[in-house]
């Protein structure tokens, strides 16, 4: 008697615990226990049910057919029902006649727009040190403080996104001057954060090539990009160490 009361308590706090969680039904047929914790018009985010501090997993939404929320109700992502699973009895549905070419394909993610300030300084050497010597009285240190201009094209859905970035800079008030530059960066940016880029960077005295690396750190919904960037060219080079944060635009 004492083991079947044992089971059944186990059976009981079994069952509160499956209900607890969500049933996220592909278009394939596939049924995964787990906990949705975002719909975006693109993608479903959710964690797997049995890993609920594991990575936070993200699906098209149109591979979703449907979400049994753990309190019961239901939300139908996609129309139509899901394909029947497999039988190998059965017949094989023929395939879609209705078949996109990839240049034909809805686009999958919207832009996402960032910006923010950023600060640091810029070490010049060589020959770069010289001429700002010779044509502004420049010392080779100086102080850089700017804003940053980040449109995010794409996220593929490991996490790697593609970034076109600005970031206008006055550099040199420490020592009484003003210098402008311009800095338009074409990058990737890896799913844990780390980021290079490539682009021009515009002077008063100068055009070069800037190539820039970093990684950016999120916390409360606020990103903390850092930056080393290079731009060489008149016999020595700049070196920038830039710092800041960024929020989403709304």
């Amino acid at each position: 008697m004492r083991r079947l009361v044992l089971a059944l308590f186990a059976l009981f706090f079994w069952s509160l615990s499956a209900q607890a969680q969500d049933l996220l039904t592909k278009t394939n047929g596939e049924e995964l226990l787990v906990k949705v914790l975002e719909i975006t018009p693109t993608e479903v985010s959710y964690k797997r049910a049995d890993n609920l501090d594991g990575p936070l997993i993200k699906v098209r939404r149109n591979d979703v057919f449907m979400i049994r929320y753990a309190n019961g109700t239901k939300e139908v992502v996609q129309a139509g029902p899901p394909p029947s699973p497999y039988s190998a009895t059965g017949p094989q549905p023929a395939a879609p006649s209705n078949l996109v070419v990839p240049d034909d394909a809805e686009p999958v993610y919207q832009e996402v727009h960032l910006s923010g300030p950023r600060l640091g300084m810029t070490v010049l050497t060589g020959g770069v040190a010289r001429k700002a010597d010779d044509r502004l009285n420049l010392n080779p240190f100086l102080t850089q403080f700017g804003w940053q201009f980040e449109t995010r094209i794409f996220r593929m859905p490991n996490g790697t996104s593609g970034l076109v970035e600005v970031v206008p800079l006055v550099g040199g008030l420490e020592q009484g001057k003003f210098i402008p530059s311009v800095n338009a960066l074409i990058g990737i940016r890896g799913p844990k954060g780390f980021e290079f880029g490539l682009g021009p960077n515009l002077t008063p005295i100068s055009a070069n090539i800037a190539l820039a690396i970093g990684t950016s750190f999120r916390a409360n919904g606020v990103n903390f990009p850092v930056n080393f960037a290079v731009v060489p060219g008149n016999g020595g080079a700049r070196f920038s160490l830039l710092f800041g944060f960024n929020s989403r635009k709304r």
